[in-house]
């Protein structure tokens, strides 16, 4: 016996919509992310100071919404940076947020958060990195300051000029195919003296130039000369300093502590090169010269 064509696409039909209905139930439909209780709950939490609770909320929802939860990403990535002090997690989770997110309004915000992060981070390297970079900026700090100088006594000699109290010679140098004009003074000239006023005459009767005699001071008693010399006293001599290595001690703090400056702990390196191999090789009841 055949069953029929249309019992035949019936059964077809509700075999389709039973398998749809199998489908619907085994996944997990999404809906939007600031919708999730997960999400509202972090919130909440985060503004109750509960981070670490907060923090598990978020993840959760990354768990189970995987790519499709790029600000439970951008919160997670706040709490890492500000409470929980954790900079390179922080950037995994702000840069997971431009991924899914290139094009929103908040990406130049984020990009700027992990600037943050990053200089966070570099706060817990070494020593070495911080300290290159302040020297650095004493460096750019100085050769500002003689800018600023050099601009001042341009300045000063533009204003003589232009009141007529100095010529101006011009000169011309090439500095990397760049013809640049300097204007400077003239160079000193000595003034010439004439015969009447010089020390020295001329004899009218010999060719010979005739040289006023030198002054020769009178000689002073053994005494005296005694006296004048213990009269001068000796200047002191500066004595050495030296300084003790404890520990936490670097040649940067002492370039700080002794000079007042960071950057000097070269001339502290150089005047201790007999047991210094290099600028970390400090060790502890070591003697230092400080110059």
């Amino acid at each position: 016996m055949r069953i029929p064509s249309i019992a035949l696409v019936w059964l077809a039909a509700a075999f389709l919509l039973l398998a749809a209905g199998c489908d619907r139930g085994d996944g997990v439909s999404l809906s939007s992310e600031t919708d999730e209780p997960g999400f509202r709950q972090g919130q909440q939490l985060a503004r109750q100071g509960r981070t670490q609770e907060a923090l598990s909320s978020y993840l959760k929802v990354i768990a189970r919404r995987g790519d499709a939860a790029p600000e439970s990403h951008l919160e997670t990535g706040l709490i890492y940076l500000q409470s929980i002090k954790d900079p390179l997690a922080a950037i995994y989770h702000f840069r997971k947020y431009l991924e899914l997110q290139p094009n929103s309004r908040q990406a130049v915000y984020v990009k700027g958060l992990v600037d943050t992060a990053k200089r966070e981070f570099a706060r817990t390297l070494p020593a070495q990195p911080l300290e290159s970079q302040a020297e650095r900026l004493d460096n750019l700090e100085q050769i500002d300051r003689l800018q600023r100088e050099n601009e001042q006594l341009k300045a000063e000699l533009a204003s003589l000029r232009a009141g007529g109290a100095l010529p101006t010679i011009t000169t011309r140098a090439t500095l990397g195919g760049t013809t640049a004009e300097e204007s400077r003074p003239p160079p000193f000239v000595a003034p010439q003296v004439s015969t009447e006023e010089s020390p020295i005459t001329l004899d009218s009767e010999t060719p010979k130039v005739v040289a006023p005699s030198p002054v020769v001071p009178s000689p002073q008693p053994p005494a005296a000369v005694d006296r004048t010399l213990r009269a001068k006293p000796t200047p002191p001599q500066a004595a050495a300093r030296t300084h003790t290595v404890q520990k936490g001690d670097t040649l940067f703090n002492l370039a700080q502590r002794y000079y007042g400056s960071s950057s000097k702990w070269r001339a502290i390196y150089d005047a201790n090169r007999d047991q210094l191999p290099s600028q970390n090789s400090l060790k502890i009841g070591m003697e230092l010269k400080i110059p």
